[in-house]
């Protein structure tokens, strides 16, 4: 009966750890098609949305139907909601752009590295949860420091925005641009929902 309940805690760690890892993966291929502009990267991430989105409804199955979970019930489904958010917004920004016609700028480039680099912290720090709470912990923090610079690009990337349009056609490019910096922001947004998920998950474990 132990190995059972134990088996049941398994799948629900393993399937975060999955969201996770996609997350991490589309992320990386956010920051090369910034690179890139390469319509079969664009592709790329997509299909590794999907992927994730699949992997959520595994998990929302398996959350319907057991009693046991290795923590609350909620944060489970907080934290994969959270983490399919971020590649959901990597995805939705590339579309955006595509259909915008904008192309990468500098500050794209390094919203997403950082995005990046805040997506391998929460999945280390899913990874670490089981055994290594306080190890989730610091990566938690790291990402959260992450975020933070994010929104620090962000907000200079606005004001760069508004820095003095020319004619109609430079004030409809900086609508644009926006646009995608709130995709990218609302991305590192999910990602620092994430991260604190993870510092309630280790502080109730405690």
């Amino acid at each position: 009966m132990f190995g059972f309940f134990k088996r049941k805690e398994n799948v629900f760690q393993n399937l975060i750890e999955q969201q996770a890892t996609l997350s991490y993966e589309g992320l990386r291929l956010l920051v090369k098609y910034f690179e890139t502009s390469d319509p079969e990267v664009a592709e790329e991430l997509s299909i590794k949305e999907k992927e994730a989105d699949e992997v959520r409804r595994i998990l929302i199955d398996e959350l319907n139907r057991s009693f046991i979970t290795p923590f609350d019930r909620e944060d489970i489904f907080a934290l994969s909601r959270s983490i399919d958010d971020v590649i959901d917004y990597a995805d939705t920004t590339v579309m955006e752009m595509v259909i915008l016609k904008v192309a990468p700028t500098p500050f794209m480039s390094r919203i997403a590295s950082l995005l990046k680099d805040a997506a391998y912290e929460i999945m280390h720090g899913v990874m670490r949860l089981p055994k290594n709470p306080n190890v989730a912990l610091d990566h938690a923090q790291r990402a959260k420091a992450l975020e933070n610079r994010v929104e620090a690009v962000y907000r200079e990337a606005v004001a760069d925005l508004f820095s003095g349009p020319e004619d109609l056609h430079h004030v409809v490019e900086m609508l644009k641009l926006r646009e995608v910096y709130r995709h990218l922001s609302n991305a590192a947004d999910r990602g620092d929902e994430a991260a604190n998920i993870i510092a309630d998950i280790v502080v109730k474990k405690a």
